[in-house]
C-alpha cells in the first residue's frame, strides 16, 4: 500500500532516455528533470517538464495497476500514447498538416519499483505505424527517484 506521503506526491529526480529509428537513422534524446511522483486513483502518475526550444512541455507518465503506461505531453497539441503489450492501441497525432492517426504496437514493456527511497523504472519498446505503414520503432527509457 502505498504511503500517505506518495499519496500528497513527492519529489522526484527523473530520467529519461528516448531513441527512434526512422528512415533507417537513429535518433537520441537524453533529460534529467525534477518532478513529482503521486498514486492516485490505483495508478502512479510521474509528472515533469521537458525543456524544448525554450518552452517547457508538462509530460505527465500514468502507470495503472495493470502495468498499462501511459504518455501524455501537453505541448502546442497535446499527444497521448497507451502503452499495452496485450494489445495494440490508437492515438491521434495533430500535425501542421492536420490529424494523423496512429497505431501503437508496444512490443516489450516493463515497469519496476523499489523501496526506500521509492523509485521505478519503466522500459518501453514499440512501434509506430499510419495507414498500415511503418513509421519508425521508438525506445523509452525512464528512471525515478524519490
Amino acid at each position: 500500500m502505498p504511503s500517505e506521503e506518495l499519496k500528497n506526491g513527492l519529489p522526484a529526480e527523473i530520467k529519461m532516455e528516448t531513441s527512434y529509428v526512422q528512415n533507417g537513422e537513429t535518433h537520441h534524446h537524453s533529460i534529467e528533470e525534477n518532478g513529482r511522483v503521486v498514486y492516485m486513483n490505483s495508478s502512479y502518475y510521474i509528472r515533469f517538464e521537458e525543456a524544448h526550444d525554450l518552452k517547457a512541455i508538462p509530460v505527465t507518465i500514468k502507470i495503472n495497476p495493470e502495468g498499462v503506461v501511459q504518455l501524455i505531453r501537453r505541448g502546442e497539441q497535446t499527444t497521448r500514447f497507451v502503452f499495452n503489450s496485450e494489445q495494440d492501441t490508437e492515438t491521434n497525432y495533430h500535425t501542421a498538416a492536420g490529424i494523423m492517426p496512429l497505431r501503437v504496437t508496444t512490443t516489450d514493456l516493463r515497469v519496476s519499483y523499489y523501496d526506500r527511497p521509492f523509485a521505478g523504472r519503466i522500459w518501453v519498446d514499440y512501434t509506430l505505424s499510419a495507414n498500415q505503414q511503418k513509421l519508425g520503432d521508438y525506445q523509452i527509457r525512464l528512471r525515478f527517484t524519490t
